[in-house]
């Protein structure tokens, strides 16, 4: 079945493609299948909502199943900032560097055991039949004190997972433990039961 990833951050669709496309599903953009998704205002007070917003504006547009992520960091010192705000965070045309180092500087005066912050993902997929299905994934740890690692991509270098942060780990290893992988394994599981219960 071919699925409409409904993003244009391509570092974000090569993680949700790496995961789907295993599952049998033909996880595609929508500039590859010939259209152009309208940007949507994310005026969701949820991640499950932005979600929801993104994958409904990609299916009525294409007519195709569509997924769609929404997920963000929140810092508890921050009191969840900057959560739904995340890819917006510190401005218009901020950078990865220039959110992190934003953060970062927020925190400054914050102890090592007051930096605890969480990874949050809401999938929401809509079938051609017009089904919804949704899945989350929660990833805890904290936030380190300066930049680690050359990998993944927005909060990734500052956000630690044990004693690595996300941008210390492979591919394979920050499917594993990340909140997208974990909501992606769920929308997995829920997929396969609705298909098998729907034959």
């Amino acid at each position: 079945m071919k699925f409409i990833i409904a993003t244009n951050n391509a570092k974000k669709l090569g993680e949700l493609k790496r995961i789907l496309n295993p599952l049998g599903i033909d996880a595609v953009t929508a500039k590859e299948v010939g259209v152009e998704l309208d940007n949507v205002d994310e005026i969701g007070t949820t991640f499950a909502e932005n979600a929801y917003l993104k994958a409904e504006a990609a299916f009525k547009k294409t007519g195709l199943a569509a997924v769609a992520d929404d997920s963000g960091l929140c810092v508890d010192a921050l009191n969840g900032r900057p959560g739904v705000y995340s890819a917006r965070y510190g401005g218009e045309n901020a950078t990865d560097k220039d959110k992190n180092n934003k953060l970062l500087k927020e925190l400054a005066d914050v102890p090592k055991d007051k930096r605890t912050a969480h990874f949050t993902c809401s999938i929401c997929c809509i079938l051609p039949n017009g089904k919804k299905i949704t899945a989350e994934g929660i990833c805890e740890g904290s936030i380190a004190f300066a930049p680690h690692g050359n990998g993944g991509f927005g909060y990734d270098p500052i956000f630690m997972y044990n004693n690595k942060s996300y941008a210390d780990l492979t591919a394979e290893e920050k499917d594993a433990v990340s909140h997208r992988g974990k909501a992606l394994r769920m929308l997995q599981s829920k997929l396969e039961q609705y298909f098998n219960n729907n034959q």
